[in-house]
């Protein structure tokens, strides 16, 4: 229902001032993202939304399942759209906050959950009400794919993407990640042996602390000098080199998910931090930075295992 109303309103200087505002009363609704911890999934659906499409959207939105109370509780309202829409029975969920979606028109209030789903959880196969005129494809998708989604355009519902963030923030640890530590190894050194084994000895350093994290550390150096030397380079700097060392690393930045970036001023570095970023992978800049997983090796493990 739309309503305009007139009001006298009180500014914080003390005057008053009569404004008019327009309302859209719709009701108030709930909204869920379920997700499988064990195997970083949510289900979410897609489904055509006429308001997106007059907007200039193809209208096929991915969302979290979703529906108006029409005076049930908002859990009653939820298990029963997630019951139509994915074909899933909950056992449990659990609410996370309140959120007032567009909070200069509408006055509704939407109640956000979430929930974990298994293969048990599965009663029908979702869809929606055809009779509502609901058409509702059912999606699994990898929880980490979902938010990358989000960052590309492809996810654009408001209410899924505030789950998909609480999601990651609050619930999934994060996965194991390849990561690219990328330090000075040429620069400042004039290729003195020894200046250049320091810098990977510095690069190095970084390795254990990210393992103990859980990750996977390695050096582009590691990979490529190897092949530099295999090619028949005979100096650093020379053609072969040249031709080899940097592209390596860069295709080797194709398999990371993340890049430490260590030391000081270095073109080639700075390359390939720019290259991490065109791929939307994540630049760490300190050790600290980087999160700890579940599996992450404790120091007193690792500390057993030296002895």
């Amino acid at each position: 229902m739309l309503k305009k109303t007139t009001f006298d309103y009180c500014r914080r200087d003390g005057r008053w001032q009569t404004l008019t505002r327009e309302t859209y009363d719709r009701g108030n609704g709930a909204t869920a993202l379920l997700y499988n911890r064990a195997r970083r999934t949510v289900l979410l659906t897609r489904q055509f939304r006429f308001p997106a499409y007059v907007n200039g959207h193809d209208g096929f939105l991915i969302e979290a399942a979703a529906g108006l109370l029409d005076k049930a509780s908002p859990e009653q309202r939820i298990r029963a759209e997630l019951e139509e829409e994915t074909g899933r029975r909950i056992g449990h969920l659990d609410k996370v906050f309140d959120v007032f979606m567009s909070p200069g028109s509408v006055t509704e209030r939407l109640h956000f959950f979430v929930g974990e789903y298994d293969a048990r959880s599965q009663v029908g196969e979702g869809g929606g009400l055809e009779a509502e005129g609901e058409d509702i494809e059912v999606l699994e998708l990898d929880a980490d794919e979902a938010l990358a989604m989000v960052a590309r355009g492809e996810i654009m519902d408001g209410k899924t993407i505030m789950l998909l963030q609480y999601l990651h923030l609050n619930l999934l640890a994060p996965r194991s990640m390849m990561i690219l530590i990328a330090g000075p190894y040429r620069s400042g050194t004039g290729d003195d042996p020894a200046r250049l084994a320091a810098n990977v000895a510095a690069m190095e350093a970084c390795a254990l602390p990210l393992y103990e994290r859980g990750h996977v550390p390695v050096l582009g150096e590691w990979l490529a000098l190897p092949i530099v030397h295999a090619a028949g380079s005979q100096a650093i700097g020379d053609s072969v080199y040249d031709a080899i060392f940097h592209a390596h690393c860069e295709r080797l930045l194709a398999h990371c998910d993340a890049v430490l970036r260590i030391g000081g001023p270095s073109a080639g570095v700075d390359r390939m931090v720019a290259a991490a970023e065109r791929r939307r992978l994540l630049v760490y800049r300190d050790l600290t930075e980087v999160p700890c997983v579940a599996s992450a090796v404790s120091a007193e493990l690792l500390q057993a295992s030296g002895e």
